[in-house]
């Protein structure tokens, strides 16, 4: 029955897909707004006064809230983060120490199935270049409305990069240990309290009004463009289309920098981070974050 559904849904959407979208040289501008939400408590929030959470969670503001545009064909795209003018220091110290964890401009062939992106690391700049990977996603029959758009629902399940520091938590078991007793040092966000799950969950909502299998950011894959990401603590959502501009832009494909694979770079960044922690004298045992490979 549910199969039915989503049959009759694709039949009736396809007899009204514009005719602009369906030509060979159709272009494409979808806006993003990306939010990333931090538990505090995984960083030592439990010791700290409302007011140095407050503080720190708008400095910490300009890294996790991003507006990006994703120029697409049918089978290229680029996306890149909208320069934004920040008042003086705003943000600026979290901003130097994770920048090099924000990508520059990245391009996606769905076609050859390659992923390419300009990445700053330290005043290096380095060009990652690797396999576009499929996510094994699970369609459903859910749908919901974002703008003029019907989107439907699916899911899959994602590995999570040893880096993405928006997954990091405690260990369940750990956070009610320390919310029990009363002992300040139990209660110290310790290295070996914090892990990274393995995969977390990903949850789309594409629309088969632009037929294209592009989306934001890595994801791709399913039959309409994704106009909304949910991933663990991320969401991306789409707040403005353009098709077929005035002024269409050229997709260029990234050339700059040091061409690495992702984990090639991936170690250059858990090196360089060892590197810091022993010039801090080793501190970082304790207080820092362990990454794994």
């Amino acid at each position: 029955m549910k199969s039915n559904s989503i049959k009759l849904i694709v039949s009736c959407l396809i007899l009204f897909l514009p005719i602009t979208v369906l030509a060979q040289d159709f272009q494409g501008q979808a806006y993003y707004f990306s939010k990333t939400s931090v538990d505090m408590d995984n960083f030592g929030g439990r010791q700290m006064s409302a007011d140095r959470k407050k503080q720190i969670a708008e400095r910490m503001k300009t890294m996790f809230e991003k507006t990006f545009v994703l120029t697409f064909n049918k089978e290229e795209s680029i996306y890149k983060e909208e320069e934004v003018l920040e008042a003086p220091g705003q943000g600026r110290g979290f901003r130097m120490m994770m920048g090099s964890f924000s990508g520059g401009a990245q391009y996606k062939n769905v076609k050859n199935h390659k992923i390419l992106q300009e990445q700053e690391f330290f005043g290096k700049q380095f060009l990652i270049n690797d396999e576009l990977k499929a996510l094994e996603w699970k369609l459903g029959s859910e749908t919901k409305q974002i703008g003029k758009y019907l989107c439907m629902k699916a899911t899959a399940m994602k590995q999570v990069d040893g880096l993405d520091f928006g997954s990091l938590r405690r260990r369940g078991n750990q956070r009610e240990e320390n919310a029990k007793t009363e002992d300040s040092t139990a209660a110290k966000t310790n290295v070996d309290e914090l892990e990274m799950p393995k995969e977390i969950e990903i949850t789309a909502w594409y629309t088969l009004q632009i037929p294209i299998n592009q989306g934001p950011a890595e994801y791709w894959g399913l039959p309409g463009l994704i106009l909304e990401i949910n991933a663990d603590r991320t969401t991306i959502l789409c707040s403005k289309i353009i098709m077929n501009p005035t002024e269409k832009e050229v997709i260029k494909v990234p050339s700059k920098g040091k061409e690495v694979s992702q984990k090639e770079y991936n170690e250059i960044i858990k090196k360089k981070m060892e590197e810091m922690r022993e010039m801090n004298g080793g501190r970082g045992r304790r207080d820092g974050i362990r990454i794994r490979g």
